[in-house]
């Protein structure tokens, strides 16, 4: 075909003759990237609460960025709802029968009921729960105050005294008195369930 002259279509030869064009790259993390001021604050963050602390890690910062507000407070920052209502609230720990006394008596002169999570480092069920437990205190709150005491760091006859025989136990007190309690032995979802009926139940007959 030496020689041959060929005609190209014009719409073939519009294309032939358009110059190559490269779409700029776009900066992912220019797009996704969260201020550093938001994700990596120097002071630390919580809520100081009677029963606990809020927990709220980074990527939980970066979860909820769109749904909580942060205010600065003295030795800290409070993290919240824009409800004003906590997150999670983390387990108050009960360190002696002493401060166990403590917590009773005060909330018996406040009228108020309080929960107690009796757990073991060793336990894996306490593990799973606690967390879920620490949304429910969240729920709670102020109504109901949570505490924790690891059976490891007190003495056995305290153990004894709450009757406390399997972790987790969750027993609800007040006026002095445990009031009723829930043993969490099978799924922490089901637990959770139990433990709501059991406050709701004690609840209002207070």
């Amino acid at each position: 075909m030496s020689g041959t002259i060929m005609k190209l279509h014009p719409s073939i030869e519009f294309l032939h003759e358009r110059k190559s064009f490269s779409c700029p790259k776009l900066d992912t993390k220019m797009i996704f990237s969260v201020p550093n001021a938001i994700l990596e604050s120097k002071k630390t963050t919580k809520i100081r609460l009677i029963g606990g602390g809020i927990r709220n890690t980074n990527k939980e910062k970066a979860t909820f960025l769109a749904n909580y507000s942060e205010e600065e407070e003295e030795g800290g920052s409070v993290v919240q709802a824009l409800d004003n209502s906590p997150v999670s609230i983390e387990l108050e720990p009960i360190s002696s029968e002493t401060h166990f006394d403590r917590v009773v008596a005060e909330a018996q002169q406040l009228e108020e009921p309080v929960l107690i999570v009796w757990m073991a480092s060793w336990c894996r069920k306490c593990i799973y729960l606690k967390p879920k437990l620490e949304k429910l205190a969240a729920e709670y709150y102020p109504r109901i105050h949570f505490f924790c005491v690891d059976v490891n760091n007190v003495s056995h006859k305290l153990v004894v005294r709450a009757g406390v025989t399997k972790m987790p136990t969750i027993q609800l007190w007040k006026d002095g008195q445990k009031q009723a309690e829930v043993i969490g032995g099978h799924k922490a979802h089901l637990v959770v369930n139990e433990i709501h009926e059991m406050i709701e139940n004690e609840y209002n007959t207070l």
